[in-house]
């Protein structure tokens, strides 16, 4: 499991790197030393192997990539993490990633991807790359570094496995209203 900063541990952020991050991002995040700072939430994820402006960009696609508004942003950053640490692993995973947001910040123009205000030009940007092995790469790791967070399951309802639970049929398996 991906650990996401908390206020125990200590963040070698100066005000000076953060003021500058901030300024240099959007609303979602602010960018500073080697962390990520949420701006609109309590959550930080210290990024180890990629620059923090490529974790940025990278919750930004992952938002965008499997939009759930009732998802917390830092669910999506614990979902990049794990890019991050394959990216500490592996050199070739950290190429593909860090060239990857390179270019697509340069398609999306001054600012990057993740300073670009409205969903729509962001998704247009996405689907330019969709067939891409970086794409493919962010969006076939999100299917389990963010759905396997059990945090997460219970705002789509769903119980987890039902195994350990006995089993779909003891448990209301056809107790769906809606059908």
């Amino acid at each position: 499991m991906v650990t996401v900063l908390d206020r125990t541990q200590r963040m070698r952020v100066s005000r000076r790197d953060l003021l500058r991050g901030a300024s240099a991002f959007g609303a979602l995040v602010a960018v500073g030393g080697n962390v990520v700072i949420s701006s609109r939430e309590a959550w930080a994820v210290e990024a180890t192997a990629l620059k923090p402006s490529t974790v940025a960009t990278l919750v930004q696609m992952a938002r965008d990539i499997y939009p759930h508004d009732q998802v917390p942003d830092k669910h999506y950053a614990i979902a990049i993490k794990a890019q991050d640490a394959k990216a500490a692993k592996d050199p070739k995973v950290k190429a593909l990633l860090e060239t990857g947001v390179a270019a697509l910040d340069k398609k999306a123009g001054k600012g990057g991807y993740a300073k670009l205000g409205w969903e729509e030009e962001r998704v247009k940007h996405l689907q330019a790359i969709e067939k891409s092995p970086f794409f493919q790469a962010i969006r076939g790791d999100l299917v389990v570094s963010l759905y396997n967070q059990k945090e997460i399951w219970p705002i789509f309802g769903y119980e987890g496995e039902s195994y350990s639970k006995g089993g779909y049929i003891a448990r209301g398996f056809d107790d769906i209203e809606w059908l």
